[in-house]
């Protein structure tokens, strides 16, 4: 860990965003305030979306897309990136290029390749992309199961041990194939030596949208406190599962949002329901 517990670590999202509020860069900046890390931003891609449906998505240009890393790498500093939906072979490109801007830190890749209808949102050139730019560059990647099938080029290979070994053959330091698709609730982590299995809550009826979102960015933040990969994706999954457990599903027609910082918890204290709220709340999270 980091020998300085008063700094206060910046940690950079390059995302999507997402018009709702459940996933994207909304999420990710949701579970940055929640781990203790300032949260800054790049997006890729504006969506028009809800808790139903995407309806739209429009790439936000690549030199935009440096300017941004740019700006807040100069002045700020970056300790840790995550890296969401990409989406084209142009904008990923663009993001390779910013990374070169960041330095030498931790980077969480959340490979947004599979939607939940199993709609694959890559198409080959940008998967291509993907693999060869931005995968080797990663600290830890956090594909589900479909991803991790997309990215190891297989086909209804629901072994996540199997899965984590052929997504590390690519080139990330470490991999998570996170357990959101399976019956158990296991993370299966493999950084090139051992399989370790990450246990966790199933939560009946839990929301879920912005679940991977969210594991990734807090992985991220716990990476950017100088926790090494395994303990910082033990911890990611600890508070992956409070923000479903804690889901809005009264938020929207469809699968609710994730609440990582305990929402209705922060209505109640500031409508008095449970007193007045301290200066700095609780978010659930100790």
């Amino acid at each position: 860990m980091s020998s300085d517990p008063q700094r206060l670590p910046k940690v950079l999202s390059i995302a999507g965003s997402d018009s709702g509020g459940g996933a994207g860069i909304q999420a990710d900046l949701k579970a940055f305030a929640a781990c203790g890390v300032h949260g800054m931003t790049a997006i890729t891609s504006i969506t028009s979306q809800n808790t139903v449906a995407v309806t739209g998505v429009w790439p936000v240009p690549g030199d935009s897309i440096v300017a941004q890393v740019r700006a807040v790498a100069e002045d700020i500093g970056v300790d840790a990136v995550k890296i969401g939906m990409l989406g084209t072979a142009p904008t990923i490109a663009a993001v390779g290029e910013a990374l070169d801007l960041v330095g030498s830190v931790p980077i969480v890749l959340d490979p947004v390749m599979v939607a939940e209808s199993g709609a694959r949102l890559l198409d080959t050139e940008a998967h291509a992309a993907l693999v060869e730019l931005i995968l080797p560059r990663a600290t830890v990647a956090t594909p589900n199961i479909p991803e991790a099938e997309a990215l190891a080029g297989v086909d209804q290979q629901r072994d996540p041990a199997l899965l984590a070994r052929a997504v590390h053959e690519l080139g990330p330091r470490a991999v998570v194939v996170t357990g959101g698709h399976r019956e158990e609730a296991i993370d299966v982590f493999f950084d090139g030596r051992e399989i370790t299995e990450l246990p966790g809550e199933r939560v009946p009826g839990g929301s879920a949208h912005g679940s991977g979102c969210t594991h990734s960015s807090a992985l991220a933040t716990f990476l950017a406190h100088g926790f090494d990969p395994l303990e910082a994706a033990r911890r990611a999954k600890e508070v992956a599962t409070f923000a479903v457990a804690h889901g809005l599903h009264e938020i929207g027609g469809g699968a609710g949002p994730v609440d990582v910082l305990d929402v209705r918890a922060r209505r109640d204290a500031v409508t008095g329901d449970r007193g007045p709220a301290s200066p700095g709340g609780t978010g659930g999270l100790t």
